[in-house]
């Protein structure tokens, strides 16, 4: 079974904490979490572009010159893609980017991403992260103690003055046990994770 120090809000460790098997020792399937980031990237798109045919486009109605004697050729409408304001040929029109991922496909990238970062040395766990006030300066303070550096994503349940004390700070991110994804976990430098969310991560994603 994985296992990594405990740390507390001071950075000073407390022991070892056990992390669970099936999130932290997992096979990293690099195709399958390609295709997880690519799905989830995907979802995120609004799919809005729309250009107008020919068909739609509003004028057009008269043949521009005779058909015959002008020495040109031929003409039918104003509207023609080949004319400026004219409609456009295939086009984008609004649609869906939507991929559809087996359920299992996403565990297992998850997995595997959770693992690859635990392999870098980027998993740090915290027994608890309570904050009396919002203060952006004391979440500082614990970063800079528990030496996760860069992009930081903390896992912890949730908890309105630690959200608040980060939301200033643009490279941390706080989200709940129960919404990981894969995107967010491989983006982050480090892994920040509360010692009660680790129970939480097992019993929803194993």
């Amino acid at each position: 079974m994985p296992s990594t120090t405990l740390f507390d809000k001071t950075g000073a460790e407390k022991g070892t904490v056990d992390l669970p098997d099936t999130l932290f020792a997992a096979a990293v399937n690099e195709a399958v979490i390609h295709q997880a980031v690519t799905a989830q990237l995907n979802a995120r798109r609004i799919g809005t572009a729309s250009t107008k045919t020919r068909a739609q486009v509003s004028g057009g109605g008269a043949k521009p010159y005779r058909q015959k004697g002008t020495g040109r050729a031929r003409q039918g409408s104003r509207r023609a893609p080949h004319y400026a304001g004219g409609g456009v040929v295939f086009g984008p029109q609004p649609r869906s980017h939507e991929q559809r991922l087996p359920k299992r496909m996403k565990r297992l990238a998850l997995h595997g991403a959770l693992t690859a970062k635990y392999g870098d040395g980027a998993v740090r766990v915290v027994d608890e992260l309570g904050f009396a006030e919002p203060r952006t300066r004391d979440l500082l303070t614990c970063l800079e103690a528990l030496k996760a550096g860069g992009r930081v994503l903390v896992v912890a349940a949730a908890d309105v003055n630690l959200e608040l004390s980060a939301r200033n700070l643009p490279s941390v991110e706080v989200i709940r046990p129960d919404s990981l994804n894969v995107v967010d976990v491989l983006n982050a430098d480090t892994l920040l994770i509360t010692e009660p969310s680790l129970s939480t991560m097992a019993e929803v994603y194993s």
